[in-house]
């Protein structure tokens, strides 16, 4: 299956990118600048939600109009999923909400799994995962596959805002049908499995180190 990937350009994306990256930039700051970038990006990954034809009236007259045909369910992946989770929400306010908890492995960087609050049954729902982080790929394949075995069909909508080459590489060897969106495809993985030039841990940098 096909994965997409679509690197959106904007210059408010280019200037929270920028701080964001900046190791110095507070936690408050880098929450403030990471929901900046959500918002543009899920702006931008929202284009093709399916809309149906409406009549609505105005304070003036009767016009047309279009709403979403069916409401997305929006899964953020813990932690670092929760900063792009209110951008979300801010443009699907009526979209559904699950959690995926997924950690990973510091010796073998495989995920391990600790959340999961999906809905039973997800046909015919759009998707959107929220993963800030695409680095291994690990993560986002456990997630979409969760997805998939509770009857999600269709492309699923995946929004990042970094990207490795060696995280499209490995899903593009899955059958996952996705369309990714970020501000950057980054140079590399480190030794340790972290996005070169990156950003360092989105989750940390957000929320404090947890240690």
């Amino acid at each position: 299956m096909p994965v997409e990937l679509h690197v959106v350009e904007h210059p408010l994306i280019a200037d929270s990118l920028t701080r964001v990256r900046d190791k110095d930039t507070p936690n408050a700051i880098f929450r403030q600048e990471l929901e900046r970038i959500g918002i543009l990006l899920m702006a931008e990954a929202s284009r093709g939600l399916t809309t149906h034809a409406v009549r609505v009236q105005t304070p003036l007259t009767e016009t047309a109009g279009r709403q979403l045909t069916t409401q997305p369910i929006v899964v953020p992946v813990l932690r670092a999923g929760l900063g792009f989770l209110h951008a979300a929400q801010e443009l699907l306010p009526n979209a559904d909400v699950g959690f995926i908890g997924v950690a990973r492995d510091e010796n073998t960087h495989m995920p391990k799994p600790y959340v999961n609050k999906l809905p039973q049954n997800l046909a015919g729902r759009q998707c959107i995962v929220l993963d800030p982080m695409l680095a291994t790929g690990g993560s986002l394949e456990h997630t979409c596959r969760l997805l998939v075995e509770r009857g999600a069909t269709g492309t699923i909508i995946v929004v990042c805002v970094l990207a490795a080459p060696e995280g499209i590489e490995l899903l593009r060897k899955t059958d996952l049908d996705l369309s990714v969106y970020t501000a950057s495809l980054d140079e590399r993985l480190n030794d340790t499995a972290f996005i070169v030039p990156g950003l360092g841990d989105a989750g940390d940098r957000q929320f404090g180190s947890p240690a």
